[in-house]
Formats: C-alpha cells, structure tokens, sequence
C-alpha cells in the first residue's frame, strides 16, 4: 500500500523538479539543477525555509511548554477529571480546521477581540498586528497542534512508576528536583515523540499559514501551494515539496538517532 500510493507517485514527480520552467509550455525539455540550487543561492527562498523552520521551532516549544504542566495534570489527577480534562484537550479535534482558523482571525484581527480589549483598557492607542506575520501563524498553530503534543506526554507520564517519585521524595528529594531529574528524563522518549509530530505537522500545514499569513507571508507549505496553482510551475513546486520531504526526514531521522542514544542503544 505504502508503495503504490505514496512512494509510486512520488517517484513519478521526480523527473519534473529537474526540468526547466517555461510559461505557457507543460513540460520543457531542458534539464537544469536550478530548481534545487535556488534554495540555497537566493535569498528569498532562504527566508521562506529559515521562516518554516523557526515557526516548527517555535511552535514545537509553546505546545511542550504549555502542555507539560496540563499532562501532568491529566496524568496525577483523578480520574473524573483526568476525563473530563481529556475530552477537553481532544474537543477542538473535532472542529474543521478552517473553522478555528476564522476563529483566530476574529480574535486577532486590527479590531479583533484582542485589540478590542487591550485598547478599551488604555494599553495601546492603536491596533497591534497580529496576523499575516510570523506571531499570527505561531498563535494559531500552536492552539491547533497542541492536543498532539498533551497525548503524547501524557502517555509518557502515565508510564512513570510512582514508587520512582515517592523513594525520591523519602530521600528528601523537592518537587522540582523530582521533575528535573526523574520526571523529566523518563519522559524523554514522549517529549521527543511528540516533538517531531508538533515540528513534521507544523512546517508541512497549509491550511492556517495560508489564512493567517495571507497571501504575502509565505512559508513552505504555501509556497509549494502557490507554485503548483497560481503560477504552475510545476518543476519549481515539486522541488520545493521535495526539498521539505528531505527536511522533514532528516529530522526524523536525527531524532530516531536522538532516541536511541538515550535508550542506550547504538547510535
């Protein structure tokens, strides 16, 4: 299944991302490596791929941030309130995503919710902007990806043995040196999981990037997008889509690497 639905056609569009671009003609007949080079050699394309990724980065640390404290939470709480909290964190899940997209436009737009209210109590004098840039995209992904990150911690917390916890908290042990040096390291295995799910899932979406960064604040997502339906250069968008492939298996492939040294295998 895996060959004939995914790696099939996706070797089909390799021979294009080496062909050159000319408008109005579907297919040229010159082979040409500029489709790859022009990553690296312009600076345009370069700040779009920096901008990918430091949006993955940054987003990847907000959902670990605020989802930590609510896994452990989930994880220690009863378990009427581990449900309820559970059904709270996977309800949004269940929304189309271009719905709480909107939404995010309705709260974050010049004379949104937010703006509204900072500026009907006296804290700014004008509107702040917060969409179509980087911190619009970063708000919106990181309410959308982080019920990911919660269930992958919470899974890993789930499997810590108390009993660990309790003999370091009888050797006088505090609560946050518990958490650094136990609860922290055991968990590794999860932060690490749900951090490469958070990071592959925000640097590939289309959907938010394209409506809170607008049709100007490109990131890769959208710049494949845009390539393959408005310009149709198709040689251009498959190399580009081939380049974030390539990203985006390099860091699996280092976090795999990651993962086994801390498991005590071989790197």
């Amino acid at each position: 299944m895996l060959l004939v639905f995914f790696l099939a056609p996706v070797l089909i569009m390799l021979p294009t991302s080496f062909r050159d671009y000319i408008p109005g003609q579907a297919m040229s007949d010159i082979w040409t490596l500029a489709n790859y080079t022009r990553i690296v050699t312009d600076d345009y394309y370069r700040e779009i791929v920096g901008r990918t990724l430091l949006m993955g980065g940054i987003v990847t640390l907000l959902t670990f941030l605020l989802g930590f404290p609510l896994a452990m939470f989930m994880a220690r709480t009863t378990p009427f309130w581990r449900a309820t909290a559970t059904l709270l964190v996977i309800f949004p899940l269940f929304l189309n995503l271009v719905v709480r997209s909107f939404g995010w436009i309705t709260i974050l737009a010049n004379r949104g919710i937010v703006n509204n209210f900072l500026m009907d109590i006296g804290l700014i004098d004008s509107p702040i902007r917060l969409l179509f840039n980087l911190t619009g995209l970063v708000i919106g992904l990181t309410h959308i990806y982080l019920p990911f990150m919660v269930l992958m911690l919470l899974s890993a917390i789930q499997n810590i043995p108390r009993d660990v916890e309790q003999a370091a908290a009888t050797l006088a042990a505090g609560k946050m040196r518990i958490l650094f040096t136990i609860t922290l390291p055991l968990t590794a295995p999860g932060i690490l999981a749900g951090s490469i799910l958070v990071f592959v899932l925000t640097i590939s979406a289309l959907v938010t990037p394209r409506l809170l960064g607008g049709p100007t604040y490109k990131v890769m997502a959208t710049l494949i997008y845009d390539e393959f339906m408005l310009k149709l250069d198709w040689p251009s968008g498959t190399s580009f889509a081939f380049i974030l492939t390539l990203i985006t298996l390099a860091i699996i492939w280092g976090a795999g690497r990651l993962a086994r040294r801390w498991s005590g295998g071989t790197a």
